[in-house]
Parts: C-alpha cells; structure tokens; sequence
C-alpha cells in the first residue's frame, strides 16, 4: 500500500482539484489581548485564494490575498488607527499574502507550512489545519471544507507600535491569534 492511498484514507470523501475560496461562507478572523485583560477580536471581510488539493495530500497548496483596507473590529475608530502607519501602513501595503510552501501530516495533525507577507516583510507561518469535510452542494457543485490557526508575533512583521498603559503593560499585545474558517469550491472541469 502507498503512503498516498493510507493518507486517503485520514481524509473521508477527499476531492482532488482546485478550489476557489468562496469569502461569503468564509472568515478571516483574529484576535489580540487588549489592555492586558480581555481580546479584542476581528476579521477582514474581503480575501480571496485559490486550494490545490493534490492526489498525495502532502503536495498540494494554498495561495491567499487578503485586502488589508477591510479590517473590521466592529469599532470604526479603531479601525482607521489599525489602518495607519502605526500598524498595518494600508496606505503603502495594501494586501497580505498567504503562499504555502508545504503540507505536513504528523499523526492523525495536518499542518500547512507557508509564508505570510505583512507590510512588505515575509516570515515563516505554519497553521494547524482541520480538514472539515468535502461533498455536494446545492447548486451542482462541489465544496470543501476547512478550519486552520496559528499564532504570529506582531513586531516580525513591523507592526511594532509600543502603547504602554498606566501601571504596566501595554494597550495591544504582541501575539495576534489567526481563525481561519475556509469554505471553497471545486471549479468545473474544462
């Protein structure tokens, strides 16, 4: 028995193909300690990229765009200060860029290895991948179904701004806390 066909078999229902991420059933979510006692939580409500799952699920890849302008923490001032130089500078880097460079099994764990480019600086991220499921939909189609997270630090990526508070400890922690819920589509056959 190949290595291939025993990962099948760690993936009911696998599809091989490419995918488009539909953003309307999909999140690109965070969330960062405030204050030093709570997290605040947001997302960014336009993205898109493209899923290649592969017929040996270690070779295939991920390839995302997010527009950094649709930060949404559901508090509008916040959000234009998030927007400025302080933090992600949307005004000089407009998009982040998710590109997987590997698909790693440890176990019964998926993980997806790649590279983040925040602000025009390109780090290592990997994020711990949950395949949710692939199967029919409504329409005729077929979409697939998947949960990943991770952590990033956010002075790796220049987003270094110090905001201490009063007595100690600063207003936005370092580690930022990635949700990825991803829905996709299998595109038709040419």
């Amino acid at each position: 028995m190949t290595s291939t066909t025993s990962t099948l078999r760690q993936i009911p229902g696998y599809v091989v193909g490419t995918w488009d991420i539909d953003a309307a059933h999909s999140t690109v979510g965070f969330s960062v300690r405030h204050m030093m006692v709570s997290k605040v939580r947001g997302y960014f409500r336009n993205f898109s990229g493209v899923i290649v799952t592969a017929a040996d699920p270690s070779q295939s890849s991920v390839t995302a765009t997010i527009d950094m302008d649709s930060i949404d923490t559901r508090q509008e001032q916040r959000d234009a200060h998030i927007r400025s130089a302080d933090f992600f500078d949307v005004g000089n880097h407009t998009e982040m860029t998710f590109r997987s460079t590997g698909v790693v099994a440890r176990g019964e764990d998926w993980f997806v290895e790649g590279e983040l480019t925040l602000k025009g600086i390109t780090k290592p991220v990997t994020l711990e991948l949950e395949i949710n499921g692939f199967g029919p939909d409504a329409y005729g189609g077929t979409r697939a179904g998947f949960s990943a997270k991770s952590v990033i630090n956010r002075r790796d990526f220049g987003v270094d701004i110090d905001m201490p508070i009063e007595g100690g400890g600063v207003v936005v922690g370092d580690k930022i806390s990635i949700e990825l819920e991803i829905e996709a589509v299998l595109r038709e056959q040419a």
